[in-house]
């Protein structure tokens, strides 16, 4: 049994099923994401495994030991909040230590533990402050080093950074995963943020309605998405889609064929689906002459530039998509061009199932 095991976890309210069947284990000093939109039960499931609810039906463990209807207080847990919930009325110190004290922690060890976190954190010349004379950011490390000061079997975070703006979510996204680096505990981290998704976990739950949609490690999920919803959820821009229908063996859409890889097509042939949904990332597009032989045909509509690389919008006859190309584009609006991919960077689904074919 891992680190922390997730049995077959439903949470149901009333008639309204929130969880439909959680199955998830991670091994000891693992960093595990759930991800998915806005009321996809990621954070029903971090209150479960914090102690804040219980399952309707499954089990929890941490390690050997069934923690399901254990009180929070007894999971030797540590958590950190989105809105950081700290003292307002205790300095910097205090508010790390509280924790330790309210376990009759002596003092020596509490405050021994107060300057091995904020020395870690980088906040031991704000021990003085109160949290209202700080930073978004400090008080985030604030909250993290409570949680630090613990030494748990398991941190969770939960959406820590929404509250911040975005260099600083880059500098903290940073932050934590030197933490993580650095204890190598075992931590559950929610977010809607797909980025924050790949570069921080080790592994990754992609949730939609309850389910548990792809559960691997980030290069899985990107290369590999076993649904259309984790294709189109993990990776920005979204992943160009184009409904098809299946003709010989090969995508067929407006007239237009859509040869596959022979693995990928060995696989659609077996399948025997008959309507599919092909689908090609921004960042395996290639822009290139109109007249390149098996290039999409289409017409530049509109360039998004960003610094190191541009988002070039191109009409085609299987509808506006997108590329992601390195650097600057010259090329003008509404410009004859083709796009042009190779064929193992396609992506194939069921359309009558939404699951990867191949």
């Amino acid at each position: 049994m891992g680190a922390l095991s997730i049995k077959n976890v439903r949470k149901t309210f009333g008639s309204v099923d929130i969880l439909k069947g959680i199955d998830i284990e991670i091994d000891a000093g693992e960093f595990l994401i759930l991800v998915g939109p806005s009321g996809c039960g990621k954070s029903t499931l971090l209150s479960m495994i914090a102690g804040l609810d219980v399952p309707t039906t499954g089990n929890i463990f941490i390690g050997e030991r069934d923690i399901t209807h254990l009180p929070s207080k007894d999971r030797d847990i540590a958590m950190v909040f989105q809105s950081y919930a700290l003292y307002p009325n205790m300095n910097v110190a205090q508010n790390i230590a509280f924790g330790l004290e309210m376990r009759k922690v002596p003092k020596a060890q509490r405050e021994a533990a107060v300057t091995r976190v904020s020395a870690m954190l980088q906040i031991d010349h704000l021990l003085d402050r109160k949290p209202g004379q700080l930073s978004g950011g400090q008080r985030q490390r604030v909250a993290m080093g409570r949680a630090l000061a613990r030494d748990p079997k398991l941190f969770l975070f939960d959406e820590p950074l929404s509250n911040l703006d975005a260099k600083l979510r880059v500098e903290m996204r940073a932050e934590i995963k030197r933490l993580h680096q650095r204890t190598r505990t075992t931590t559950v981290y929610v977010t809607h943020d797909q980025v924050e998704a790949m570069t921080l976990g080790d592994r990754i739950a992609v949730m939609k309605d309850g389910v548990v949609q792809q559960f691997g490690t980030p290069d899985d999920i990107y290369a590999r998405p076993a649904t259309r919803f984790v294709a189109e959820f993990i990776g920005s821009p979204a992943m160009n889609l184009v409904p098809c229908q299946v003709q010989a063996g090969v995508p067929m859409a407006h007239g237009l064929s859509l040869p596959l890889a022979e693995d990928t097509s060995a696989a659609l042939s077996r399948s025997q689906a008959s309507s599919v949904l092909v689908g090609v990332r921004p960042e395996d597009l290639q822009l290139a002459a109109a007249d390149t032989a098996g290039g999409l045909p289409g017409t530049l509509a509109m360039l998004e530039p960003t610094g190191p690389e541009t988002y070039a919008m191109v009409d085609t006859p299987l509808g506006t998509w997108t590329a992601r190309v390195p650097g600057k584009v010259d090329t003008s609006i509404g410009t004859a061009l083709s796009l042009t991919w190779p064929r193992h960077a396609m992506h194939v689904f069921d359309a009558a199932t939404d699951k990867r074919i191949g």
